[in-house]
């Protein structure tokens, strides 16, 4: 994997495990309508002096998706096939167990999906463990961690999305599809990639609407004091210029757009100074709604001022989930993989080659 920059586009499958079981699909289509291929990219790129240098770091996750940075400046990742949350070094990159018995994935995708921190104690965003189309008991929403083998739910996110259906777009997961796990003001929000809105949560249990979209497929979330950065993949068959990192505060009725032309956003982070960092699934390969975008056609990338996309490095294997520690950034992938990406920034934040 290299470096280059990328103009703006002329023109997840929900990247994560959550996104690529949204089934978002184009305005007044049902979920089971076959989609055209469309083309390879628009991304048209001229060369750039290598910076960033991409090596792997962990592989055999189970169902990996979402990731937090946790006390001790580890990395945390969910892996929802196995009901799980690891402890990433991410120096060495040994994988040890924070806990398991969250509820697993029982349609292939989905369970443990997020995790983020308040202090020391854990909360795991768990979807698609259940539905009236596969009702199992279980519950979707927001778990607290008590022990190594212990979970209490908080918030009983599947419930509320029942009883508050959105309107305006077609679905047909009425529990929803949660994706990302942010903590806000004590609480957090959620972004429910099939409902498209954002939902604020607190920690006993009270569930609102946030923010409500149309059909864009909001993902991940950063928060910067009142400001809150939101990437969108926008709907199949995601293309580039759908693909955007998106702001808004708190009683925002609108959006501001900071930047679009990457195919399927799924995260946005912050790294140094004001730069902001988003990541591309890549290509959606055609096939039904909710389809992963074909192999190696991820990236990361950086916001420019202009409201455009460099790539830090391209190539990546449908990348699910964005971490920063200094000057390294961390991609979680749904084959179970992360990837360590040094150097991410040039001067005055990194140094460049």
């Amino acid at each position: 994997m290299q470096g280059r920059t990328s103009t703006r586009c002329a023109a997840v499958s929900l990247a994560c495990v959550a996104l690529a079981l949204a089934g978002c699909f184009e305005a007044g289509q049902t979920p089971l309508e076959p989609q055209e291929n469309p083309a390879a990219t628009d991304l048209h790129a001229k060369k750039a002096p290598p910076a960033a240098t991409a090596q792997q770091l962990v592989t055999g996750l189970e169902g990996a998706s979402g990731s937090a940075i946790g006390p001790g400046r580890a990395l945390f990742v969910t892996e929802g096939a196995a009901g799980r949350i690891s402890r990433v070094d991410p120096g060495t990159g040994v994988v040890t167990t924070l806990a398991s018995g969250l509820p697993p994935s029982v349609i292939g995708i989905g369970g443990a999906v997020d995790v983020a921190f308040i202090g020391s104690t854990a909360y795991a965003l768990v979807t698609l463990v259940s539905d009236p189309l596969f009702p199992t008991g279980e519950v979707n929403g927001i778990y607290r961690v008590d022990g190594p083998n212990s979970f209490t739910l908080i918030a009983d996110i599947g419930a509320y999305n029942l009883a508050h259906p959105p309107s305006g777009f077609d679905f047909f997961v009425g529990t929803g599809v949660l994706y990302a796990l942010e903590v806000y003001r004590g609480g957090f929000l959620v972004t429910d990639g099939h409902l498209n809105r954002v939902l604020r949560v607190t920690l006993d249990g009270q569930i609102t609407e946030f923010m409500t979209f149309g059909n864009v497929v909001p993902t991940g979330l950063e928060v910067q004091g009142n400001t809150i950065y939101m990437a969108e993949a926008g709907p199949v068959p995601h293309l580039p210029a759908d693909g955007r990192v998106v702001a808004f505060e708190p009683g925002s009725i609108s959006v501001t757009e900071i930047a679009s032309g990457a195919p399927l956003l799924v995260d946005v982070e912050r790294g140094r100074g004001e730069t902001l960092f988003a990541l591309a699934q890549g290509v959606f390969g055609g096939g039904d709604p909710g389809a992963p975008a074909l192999p190696t056609t991820g990236s990361l990338v950086k916001v420019e001022g202009d409201g455009t996309f460099s790539e830090v490095v391209d190539d990546l294997d449908r990348p699910t989930s964005l971490e920063l520690i200094g000057n390294t950034a961390y991609v979680v992938t749904l084959t179970g993989e992360i990837w360590r990406v040094a150097n991410v920034s040039g001067p005055p934040y990194g140094v460049s080659r």
